[in-house]
């Protein structure tokens, strides 16, 4: 019998920036010009039915100018799309279309994409670079920020996935002006989420400027952008692979994930994750972390957002309860929420321990009242 040690031992750097501005597509094209993805001339560009004819195509074609090879790969929008069943479809399209590991894929789109694509550059040909391209205030608060790619299964969402970091990540407030209205209050529950958890002057400021946010106002949308990417950075820099602090990212998430794989999809991530955020702050203000006040304040906002701060009728309550143990801060069949501190902080609970068990009957409680 023998042993034979192997030390790998790595440094990595992950750096990379996130870039904030309007029409962004010919700076992404010139950048490739210059070296961001070192010297690969082959690009893979994926995205949904949404985005497709507005920004895809557009981009594909100002790369095929700049003397590249690039395919364009399409999936169906929205949350239901997000599965292993997509991805494997999307790889068989670039195995077909001979994409090897001299290759970059470019996501073009919200959250949905960036999180599929991502897991597919991770993935494929055991990982080539990705550049999110994103085209929703969702995806700049959440998804294309931080690395987490992921699919759902049916039992709940962003199960199978891991962290991959892209090589640049593109913020076009432009794109925000072609967005639903209710695509724009969906990337609102998020941003507004970061201000509960990490600012109370963020809080304070969309308080004050929802309507300029809302018409497209150049400096309250460059204010929401921009801190949204320095508080999630904050978080990310001191915990990348959610060992601790990270948790907190998933303020309202308990509740907000498990209604929205109950509703089917009905509702989109930032609907559900208000209804989550409202059901925390109901449960922060039982335990005497937030006054009464300020849980109104919360719910006023999220509201004034075009956001719902109910629970829909339709939702089974107790089947919502049975799914709030799909979370992935369940530890040992307990359910563990993080806290709401006041507006603007989180409760830690212990050092480095940012989430509290809290048992079935106090959880159904809250969800019974909302």
């Amino acid at each position: 019998m023998s042993t034979f040690n192997v030390e790998l031992k790595r440094v990595v750097d992950d750096t990379y920036d996130i870039e904030i501005g309007y029409d962004l597509s010919s700076k992404l094209v010139s950048d490739i010009d210059a070296g961001l993805v070192g010297n690969i001339r082959k690009f893979a560009v994926i995205t949904d039915t949404n985005v497709k004819d507005g920004y895809a195509l557009p981009l594909c074609e100002k790369i095929k100018r700049a003397g590249y090879a690039v395919d364009l790969f399409v999936f169906p929008a929205g949350e239901k799309s997000k599965t292993r069943e997509t991805k494997a479809k999307i790889e068989d399209a670039m195995i077909e279309k001979h994409f090897r590991r001299d290759c970059c894929i470019i996501a073009v789109g919200g959250g949905v994409v960036t999180d599929l694509a991502g897991f597919i550059a991770g993935t494929y040909a055991r990982g080539i670079p990705f550049i999110n391209y994103a085209t929703t205030l969702l995806a700049a608060a959440d998804a294309s920020v931080g690395g987490k790619t992921a699919v759902d299964t049916p039992v709940a969402t962003n199960l199978i996935g891991l962290f991959n970091q892209p090589a640049k990540v593109y913020i076009d407030i432009a794109a925000w002006k072609t967005l639903p209205k209710r695509q724009m209050s969906s990337g609102m529950a998020e941003t507004i989420k970061h201000a509960c958890m990490a600012s109370r002057d963020m809080f304070k400021f969309i308080e004050e400027n929802l309507d300029d946010i809302f018409s497209f106002q150049k400096f309250a949308c460059e204010y929401i952008a921009e801190n949204n990417c320095r508080i999630k950075y904050n978080v990310v820099m001191k915990d990348e692979r959610e060992s601790g602090l990270r948790e907190i990212l998933n303020l309202g998430h308990t509740v907000g994930r498990a209604i929205e794989t109950v509703s089917d999809y009905k509702l989109l991530h930032g609907e559900a994750l208000s209804i989550g955020m409202i059901a925390q702050a109901q449960l922060s203000s039982t335990l005497g972390y937030m006054s009464d006040e300020e849980v109104k304040r919360v719910t006023e906002l999220y509201e004034r957002a075009g956001l719902p701060t109910k629970i829909p009728d339709y939702i089974d309550r107790e089947v919502l309860v049975k799914k709030l143990y799909t979370d992935k801060k369940v530890r040992d069949g307990k359910l563990r929420f993080v806290i709401q501190k006041g507006i603007g902080d989180i409760v830690e609970f212990a050092p480095g321990v940012y989430a509290k068990p809290i048992s079935e009957d106090l959880a159904r409680e809250i969800i019974m009242e909302i």
